[in-house]
């Protein structure tokens, strides 16, 4: 477990936990920062995970909500943007910085999709080992109502949307969002771009996932396709194959040492990761923290 990340590991765990954000947080001065894509479809900016919008005649789809108290300042963008009232979600895993807005939406009335492990995960209290933490179950109105074991597709707005379920990577429930017409995939938090994922163990995550759905994602993608990743500015194929070739050299690295019969601790102090710190360890995860999620999804 984490021994030296504690103020990390608080971060974290606000940053996971919608309701305790929205009480300790301000959001009085976030602004949500739209971008379009293509025809009808737009990337969203606020304050937790990136956001997708889809506008059109079947109505507005969000990909991730953020927090509640963020809801209204959505909804005024997806109004600029030419949309109306949100009629679909899909929550592309169930942590509370992508979810924490569901409970608005779903009270106005607009179906909340995702994996089956979202909904198993969001109906009941979680503990977070690695932060000593516990999420609360969130309200009924903020839960899937629609759920799949595998993949779905849709057809919005004249775009074929499928909905593929990935291996343990982030969490055991994530999603990669895949808008084919507009060329367009959002990756949830199985891809953070110029930084290293948090893996969370705790949901059954991943390290081997992680670089999985990297490769899920660049095989469905081209030179010209345009990634939304969980966290970060817009992305493209080349920056996801940074970031798995990233992650298969850091994993081999580790790998070794765990084959060596090397202690956390040591493996910590052998700085698997130094030659990549400058680059992808100045975001949310640092690479301590990295290191020893990575260590302790090897040893699993």
């Amino acid at each position: 477990m984490l021994t030296n990340s504690k103020l990390l590991g608080c971060a974290l765990a606000l940053a996971l936990a919608a309701p305790v954000v929205a009480q300790q947080q301000d959001f009085s001065a976030v602004k949500i920062e739209t971008e379009q894509l293509a025809p009808g479809l737009f990337m969203l900016m606020g304050s937790g995970g990136n956001m997708a919008l889809s506008i059109g005649p079947d109505g507005a789809v969000l990909v991730d909500t953020e927090y509640a108290p963020l809801n209204a300042k959505i909804l005024a963008a997806v109004k600029q943007a030419g949309g109306g009232a949100v009629k679909y979600v899909v929550n592309t895993h169930w942590h509370g910085d992508h979810t924490g807005g569901n409970e608005p939406l779903g009270k106005a009335g607009a179906q909340i999709i995702a994996h089956n492990n979202v909904l198993v995960r969001m109906s009941s209290e979680q503990f977070m080992a690695a932060f000593n933490n516990k999420i609360p179950a969130s309200p009924a109105a903020a839960l899937p109502t629609v759920t799949f074991p595998n993949r779905a597709t849709f057809h919005w707005n004249g775009n074929t949307v499928n909905v593929v379920h990935v291996n343990p990577a982030h969490t055991d429930g994530d999603s990669i969002v895949h808008f084919t017409n507009a060329n367009v995939i959002h990756t949830g938090d199985t891809f953070v771009k110029d930084q290293y994922p948090f893996i969370d163990l705790s949901s059954n995550g991943s390290l081997d996932g992680v670089i999985a759905a990297a490769e899920t994602v660049i095989a469905r993608s081209d030179a010209s396709t345009k990634i939304i990743p969980g966290h970060g500015a817009l992305a493209n194929r080349s920056d996801i194959q940074r970031y798995h070739d990233m992650l298969v050299k850091v994993r081999a690295s580790i790998k070794t040492l765990v084959d060596q019969g090397k202690s956390e601790d040591e493996v910590l102090a052998a700085k698997p990761t130094a030659e990549f710190d400058a680059q992808w360890g100045k975001g949310f995860m640092n690479a301590e923290t990295f290191t020893r999620f990575s260590y302790q999804s090897l040893k699993r």
